[in-house]
């Protein structure tokens, strides 16, 4: 089973191929996903440090790449757990203006995922 490590140091094991919004939610921390998992708002975004998966969904990218935040985070209601994954979540309730996380996410991907090579991050330069 798939470990998932948490900037504050806390570790849980989840089931392979959970949607990772849900495992994130379930582990007790309050991650938005205010559209309900359907790749149209962003406040799932994560960053993914060590472990980020190789493909994403055609949703996830075209969703990421209309925001201008494609490479620099992935949307959790679009990936699955596969791999060990560490993980900085962005918005939750805590850190937010609302009141909730927004309405539960399916346990499948919505919408139904096609699956795409994911673009890889670019190394950093020698300038910077």
């Amino acid at each position: 089973m798939p470990i998932l490590s948490f900037k504050d140091g806390k570790d849980i094991e989840v089931p392979s191929g959970k949607r990772l919004v849900l495992a994130i939610q379930d582990a007790g921390i309050d991650i938005l996903h205010r559209c309900g998992g359907h790749a149209k708002c962003t406040t799932c975004r994560v960053t993914v440090l060590r472990g980020e998966p190789a493909r994403m969904t055609q949703a996830e990218y075209e969703r990421l790449e209309a925001r201008g935040l494609l490479g620099e985070f992935r949307l959790s209601c679009q990936m699955l757990c596969e791999q060990d994954m560490t993980l900085v979540v962005a918005n939750t309730v805590a850190n937010s203006d609302v009141e909730d996380s927004g309405p539960r996410p399916a346990p499948e991907i919505t919408p139904t995922p096609v699956w795409i090579d994911a673009p890889t991050k670019a190394a950093p330069s020698a300038d910077g």
